[in-house]
């Protein structure tokens, strides 16, 4: 274990608070203008995932417990949960539904992730930032209808909604950012 100061926290470390370890979602520093300023931290609990929140003086020393992050490959999810394979060893991890949240529709088979691993337990995993789908639905385009600031619904291939421009149809593979699904390009290739 090693003791940081509480303001050097960031989302996906990993702290030990009594002996029970937590994967910090949420991490914001407040200044106000009078008093002390503070970190409120946003966590869930590894063993059991009950979420709490916290706030520490930003002085304050935190246990960071020690994690391994290691580039890792999707397989695939059944049952057990997401399985997830680290490319130099071949060793397999199975990460449960709790850990993936909403990253689960942008996982793509031989996608590359980086899986936070302590003692052997997926705790915690991040995607790339951008992922290409097909458009499975949306409304027709309509000829001579360039790009403009009006956007329409869409249907992606992952089952995930996002709002596209006007030139989209349907069978068009995009790109689109893993953290919220928002369209940033048509894909090249």
């Amino acid at each position: 274990m090693v003791k940081v100061i509480a303001s050097s926290l960031r989302k996906g470390n990993v702290v030990d608070k009594d002996g029970k370890l937590y994967v910090i979602l949420f991490a914001e520093n407040i200044h106000p203008g009078k008093g002390t300023p503070v970190t409120q931290l946003d966590m869930r609990r590894i063993s059991d995932g009950v979420k709490v929140s916290e706030r520490y003086r930003t002085t304050e020393q935190v246990e960071r417990a020690h994690v391994e992050d290691r580039e890792h490959t999707f397989l695939y999810a059944d049952g057990e949960g997401f399985h997830f394979m680290n490319p130099e060893t071949y060793d397999q991890v199975a990460v449960s539904e709790e850990v993936i949240g909403d990253a689960a529709p942008y996982l793509l088979e031989g996608m590359s992730v980086s899986l936070s691993v302590h003692e052997g337990v997926g705790i915690a995993i991040v995607l790339p930032q951008r992922a290409t789908f097909e458009v499975v639905e949306t409304e027709p385009t309509t000829k001579g209808q360039t790009a403009s600031s009006s956007y329409k619904p869409a249907l992606l291939s992952n089952g995930v909604k996002t709002a596209v421009p006007p030139h989209i149809a349907v069978g068009t593979r995009i790109v689109v950012m893993t953290a919220d699904g928002s369209y940033v390009e048509r894909a090249k290739d």
